[in-house]
């Protein structure tokens, strides 16, 4: 099943969400290793050019996960209503850190005016210019906004694991693709 439905996600959503997690994960750890790097390493430019690249991929994946959720059933959230408050809190949380990351993410690279290359496939253009005080504020808010992402998944991560083990109800479950059925078969 590719849509969600009331009860379960369907398998665009739980590939997108776990594709987008591992990248974001792996995101964080390459931004802070490649920041400790310094000239004379041999992945001095290497590291910082997939940085850019991945993460311009992953603001393409974001625009595409973003409008289907806006397309698709939202499955029934579990718990008390301060729970439901909370996941849809932290959903909607999770949306607005990432798309402030990968915004800030593209102004970066490109505030002296310069595209990125993707690749090699195509690149990105440029399209605002900023002086370095500025370019560097917008870094500072790219890492302090990466920690808080990885943060608010970590809570998630253990939201999902307390309604898994603690609550025994089927949240964590339909993001592995379960669902009661399968579970019984």
């Amino acid at each position: 099943m590719l849509r969600n439905t009331s009860t379960s996600y369907g398998s665009i959503a739980i590939f997108m969400h776990w594709l987008m997690a591992i990248v974001i994960f792996g995101m964080f750890a390459l931004g802070l290793w490649m920041v400790e790097l310094n000239y004379y390493d041999s992945w001095y430019h290497d590291a910082p050019y997939i940085h850019k690249a991945v993460g311009m991929l992953l603001l393409f994946a974001l625009i595409f996960r973003f409008g289907w959720r806006l397309t698709n059933t939202r499955p029934d959230l579990m718990g008390e209503v301060w729970e439901k408050f909370i996941a849809l809190l932290v959903h909607r949380m999770h949306y607005l850190l990432l798309f402030t990351i990968t915004i800030t993410g593209y102004l970066i690279p490109t505030a002296e005016g310069v595209g990125i290359d993707i690749f090699g496939l195509f690149t990105v253009p440029a399209s605002l210019s900023f002086n370095k005080d500025e370019a560097d504020l917008i870094g500072l808010i790219h890492l302090y906004v990466a920690c808080a992402a990885i943060g608010l998944a970590a809570a998630h991560a253990a939201a999902a694991l307390k309604h898994h083990f603690i609550d025994k109800d089927t949240t964590l479950l339909r993001m592995l693709g379960k669902t009661k059925n399968k579970l019984h078969n």
